[in-house]
């Protein structure tokens, strides 16, 4: 009897931690996304009250800000973070860094080249998941309303809603 007991209070507590880490999730991934739209919305204001024009700078940042708040939606809704958002995000700010480099120096120098090949080397690490996603796709589905893959069906890559 104590063993049954232990068990249900062990159950009771597996539950609670669970409810608290998603409650903490869910609260944290809100303040990003507010943080993200918050962020978005002074860039635009400070755009067209202090500049009064945007420049390459700014609606690359505004890129950047758009790639984080997709990412923030796409986990809400699945509870997944496709990497290629973050490398799409890195690529952003990559090109916003050496638009700006040049911009501000207006001379070829090695920073350049090894901007543009960080640029290159993550265009190929999309293709790279791509192709992975492609060939072996996870087939990830709204995590409430998940429905099981029939028992002879083999997932294809059109499921795969990240892909």
């Amino acid at each position: 009897m104590p063993e049954s007991r232990l068990e249900k209070i062990e159950i009771l507590l597996d539950r609670f931690g669970h409810y608290a880490v998603e409650s903490f999730h869910y609260i944290a991934l809100f303040i990003i996304g507010c943080m993200v739209a918050w962020s978005g919305v002074h860039t635009v204001l400070e755009i067209l009250t202090v500049k009064q024009y945007a420049s390459i700078d700014d609606i690359l940042l505004l890129f950047i800000y758009l790639e984080l708040g997709a990412m923030v939606g796409i986990y809400f809704k699945t509870n997944h973070m496709p990497v290629r958002f973050l490398i799409y995000v890195a690529i952003t700010a990559l090109t916003r860094l050496l638009i700006s480099d040049i911009q501000h120096d207006h001379k070829a120098d090695l920073d350049q080249i090894l901007i543009t090949g960080a640029i290159l080397i993550l265009a190929l690490a999309i293709l790279v998941v791509r192709f992975a996603s492609w060939h072996y796709p996870s087939v990830i589905r709204d995590k409430h309303h998940e429905k099981p893959l029939a028992s002879d069906a083999t997932p294809r890559p059109q499921d795969d809603e990240l892909a």
